[in-house]
């Protein structure tokens, strides 16, 4: 994997967790080594990614679009442009931008997870469930996802189902409910 991949895969984990410090330090550093290696739409989706940490983001969508332009395939600025349009409260708007990364990577489970989060937010339960499924099925092991389709299963009232999924992240994640830990 080179090392942009790489940066931006540990930037996603990083936002995807909140931890916003390290994730502002991986986008300098993937801007700092994408002007090393001259790639316009790397050093787009970086500066995009800094505005989007700093909630700038109109910026950010002014820098994804350049991205976007630079590279029509990259899946994960069309991701992150439709974040911050959801942000800016363009949930339809958003919705477009997440089917448009999903045509372009139909194997990439952040962008269901991402979809699904503003199904949610918007109160189209059932279809984020649906988008969870999908980004479950391509990465079971996801922690998001697995919170994720809980929420939405208490959204719609279902406390036993959505339970399972709590339970099913935090095993995810090392921890235990309702459980006595092994000695």
């Amino acid at each position: 994997m080179d090392d942009l991949k790489k940066i931006r895969k540990l930037l996603d984990e990083a936002l995807t967790y909140e931890r916003y410090d390290e994730g502002r330090d991986l986008a300098r550093r993937g801007l700092k080594l994408a002007r090393t290696k001259e790639v316009l739409y790397e050093i787009e989706y970086f500066r995009g990614e800094i505005a989007l940490i700093e909630e700038s983001f109109q910026e950010a969508i002014e820098h994804f679009d350049r991205a976007i332009r630079f590279n029509p395939k990259d899946s994960e600025s069309y991701n992150d442009k439709a974040l911050c349009l959801a942000e800016l409260g363009l949930d339809e708007e958003a919705i477009k931008w997440f089917d448009r990364a999903i045509e372009i990577d139909p194997r990439y489970a952040t962008l269901y997870h991402n979809k699904g989060w503003v199904l949610n937010e918007t109160g189209r339960h059932e279809e984020a469930i649906r988008c969870f499924r999908k980004a479950l099925e391509l990465d079971p092991e996801s922690v998001v996802a697995n919170a994720s389709i809980a929420d939405s299963l208490v959204k719609l009232g279902d406390y036993e189902a959505s339970s399972n999924f709590y339970q099913k992240a935090l095993e995810l994640l090392g921890g235990k409910v309702g459980k006595e830990k092994d000695k």
